[in-house]
């Protein structure tokens, strides 16, 4: 139901395409899939009044192993585009979202 723009950063050193991102809407209209892989970063920003998506993953969640990235990152710089007169002032993240680390941060304690 809905519709998001749901975003994967490459997070694979080595990989050519390392610290880009990539991003897709999806909508109960266009009914698009967005396959991320291991060792990539994935967000998404709500377009629509209410969404409702299902993930299919690899592994029992492990809260322990979650991690995160500044949404705004300007290293990333992801387009996010914003639902119809909405500022960034207007967005609701969660607690853990708002105090990820940014892309240099993740890289200098990543190790």
């Amino acid at each position: 139901m809905g519709e998001v723009f749901d975003v994967a950063v490459d997070l694979r050193e080595g990989s050519k395409t390392f610290g880009k991102w990539y991003g897709v809407r999806l909508s109960a209209e266009n009914k698009k899939q967005f396959f991320v892989p291991k060792g990539f970063a994935h967000g998404f920003i709500v377009l629509s009044d209410y969404a409702e998506f299902c993930y299919k993953v690899t592994d029992f969640y492990h809260p322990n192993d979650e991690g995160g990235l500044k949404w705004n990152d300007p290293d990333i710089d992801v387009e996010w585009p914003m639902p119809e007169g909405m500022t960034e002032e207007d967005l609701i993240l969660s607690d853990k979202d708002k105090v990820n680390p940014t892309f240099q941060e993740y890289l200098k304690n990543r190790a």
